[in-house]
């Protein structure tokens, strides 16, 4: 019995990525935009899920995710979707030439992830004729950069407890 238990809860822990991207996407809230800053947690998910454990979060949901987003906020389809996969694209990349998992390496490789994510995400935008506020665009990618330590740290600990 314990033996079955231990293998709901590694399930459940196993699925809980993919049930979260799903429900950031239709949810509307794949950015957490309070009063003074905004984080785009879409992308620290797929990043970060991408890097340690990419069987769980595969490329199909990943492409799912961002055409689900692109629906509910009304975009040109594939916008989100291919920032999502340039995030995951880059993160694969990460994970092959990384030799020690640190939070360092993974926060400074966050970085080109973060730029070719949002120079698709604006180039998209720009062609489709979509009114663009730069500076949002900029302080939400500052500040995804400088909260994904703290989304790495809840992360891990949710990977620590799918292994235990």
């Amino acid at each position: 019995m314990a033996y079955i238990y231990k293998q709901i809860k590694y399930k459940f822990f196993e699925l809980l990525p993919v049930l979260l991207l799903f429900f950031i996407s239709l949810s509307g809230n794949s950015i957490v935009d309070l009063k003074f800053f905004s984080i785009n947690v879409h992308y620290i998910l797929v990043y970060y899920w991408v890097l340690r454990k990419p069987q769980i979060l595969g490329y199909g949901y990943i492409f799912l995710s961002g055409i689900i987003s692109d629906v509910i906020f009304g975009f040109p389809l594939g916008i989100n979707a291919l920032s999502l996969l340039i995030i995951a694209s880059v993160a694969a990349y990460i994970r092959v030439v990384t030799v020690r998992v640190t939070l360092v390496n993974d926060w400074i490789s966050f970085i080109p992830a973060l730029l070719f994510a949002n120079f698709i995400y604006f180039f998209s935008l720009y062609f489709s004729n979509y009114s663009i506020d730069y500076l949002y665009l900029f302080k939400n990618s500052i500040f995804t950069f400088v909260f994904y330590p703290i989304l790495w740290g809840i992360f891990s600990m949710m990977l620590n407890l799918s292994k235990s």
